[in-house]
């Protein structure tokens, strides 16, 4: 199999994510994408069950979005935010806020999710500094969290289950606690807030599914829970719907199935429709205010050197007019009863521990996966590009995937689960 001169010359100098360089499989060359399909260089296609990370919402190339951002490179592909301002930035920040709902109206821009949450985190902090209080410099976040790669963020992940426990002892500490998804959860919770609540700047929470932390799911009860405690406490509560924003739960937003309201949401992934990186930290009213002052020192002192890029700015305001347009969340709902029912085989091999799905997001938890390359090769033997980690095999396909090739990617995880042991 031919290898293309540009990987042979450019692969001994790249460092690839989340991989021990030495011993990883060599990444597959792609030349080409469209729809839910990536074109290899040998001349295989396969088709994506995940969506390159969650992004690519619409699919790949989708033509509104690409005309939108041919046009916004024509006229001005990036200018700095400190002290200028352009139409795309202001005109994404005024929709979503109305997509968010009443109280949710001011939209800080950055570039990536991890960014957003610290920005997030930061503005908690703040809040809290410019009322006065200095002694709240402490997050409450969740076992089987996942918020970010970066110090901040590594800080309010799980630290025993995650990727990041290499780096105990060098991070923040923060309150890291059980989701409160049985009663007695919920009272150990309400018990360690009475106690330490004051520390605190905010809970932080992934809502409905903790993504990169298993998969996990939990109902939208144990949102209104946190909401109810944060509100008892006087917490700022922070959803980070970096992974379940734009329609990937079967709502435009997962706190929507709760009924309640974050005082902070970060947004990113699926955002620009996954052409280009973009994310975005959205404030309510009442922390805004409590930076609004005459004291300079109150101000924000954050600013992302490509903060509210242009051509980004422009991919995602077109993939807000696809949410308008076409069906996306009737979309998400048909997928979400293909995968109930396409991966059920899955219950009956002796080494799956559960099958469960939530909006377009299909997941097999096993109970363990000996090889995860050869797993990941025979997937891609099989037709499709998945990506298993930790014990889980996911899908969270583009909310345009066909019937068709919806049937197809489950069909081969089926098959090649069924195979043999992982």
């Amino acid at each position: 199999m031919h290898t293309p001169d540009w990987v042979a010359q450019g692969q001994p100098h790249i460092w690839l994510p989340y991989a021990q360089m030495k011993t990883a499989t060599p990444p597959l060359p792609v030349v080409r994408s469209h729809g839910c399909r990536l074109e290899l260089a040998d001349g295989r296609s396969l088709i994506d069950g995940v969506a390159s990370w969650w992004t690519a919402c619409h699919g790949y190339n989708h033509p509104h979005i690409a005309q939108a951002v041919r046009a916004q490179l024509d006229a001005m592909p990036h200018v700095m935010f400190g002290g200028l301002t352009h139409e795309p930035a202001l005109k994404l920040a005024r929709r979503l806020a109305a997509m968010l709902g009443p109280g949710l109206d001011r939209v800080f821009y950055t570039d990536s999710g991890s960014v957003a949450v610290e920005v997030a985190m930061k503005m908690a902090l703040q809040f809290w500094l410019n009322r006065g209080e200095r002694g709240r410099s402490r997050f409450l976040a969740f076992r089987g969290g996942y918020h970010g790669d970066t110090f901040g963020t590594m800080a309010v992940c799980d630290p025993d289950e995650g990727m990041h426990s290499l780096y105990r002892g060098m991070l923040a500490e923060h309150d890291i606690v059980d989701l409160p998804r049985s009663e007695a959860q919920l009272a150990a919770l309400e018990a360690h807030l009475e106690v330490h609540g004051s520390r605190l700047a905010g809970i932080l929470v992934e809502p409905l599914v903790q993504g990169a932390g298993g998969m996990l799911l939990h109902e939208p009860e144990v949102l209104r829970r946190l909401r109810r405690l944060a509100d008892r406490h006087g917490l700022l509560l922070i959803f980070d719907e970096i992974f379940t924003g734009f329609g990937r739960t079967g709502t435009l937003f997962a706190f929507e199935q709760a009924g309640i309201r974050p005082d902070i949401v970060t947004l990113s992934k699926a955002l620009t429709g996954g052409t280009l990186p973009l994310a975005a930290t959205v404030a309510s009213s009442r922390v805004f205010e409590a930076f609004w002052s005459d004291d300079p020192s109150h101000a924000l002192m954050h600013g992302p050197t490509f903060m509210g890029n242009a051509l980004a700015c422009a991919a995602a305001n077109a993939s807000l007019d696809l949410f308008e347009t076409e069906p996306r969340l009737a979309q998400a709902q048909a997928i979400s009863v293909a995968l109930a029912a396409g991966l059920e085989p899955c219950r009956e091999l002796p080494w799956v521990r559960d099958v469960r799905v939530l909006g377009a997001i299909g997941v097999v938890e096993l109970d363990g996966i000996a090889d995860r390359e050869a797993l990941k090769r025979r997937l891609v033997e099989a037709g499709v590009w998945v990506r298993p980690f930790g014990n889980v095999v996911y899908l969270t396909p583009a909310l345009t995937i066909s019937e068709d090739e919806l049937a197809s990617l489950m069909r081969a995880v089926v098959d090649v689960l069924r195979r043999e042991r992982p």
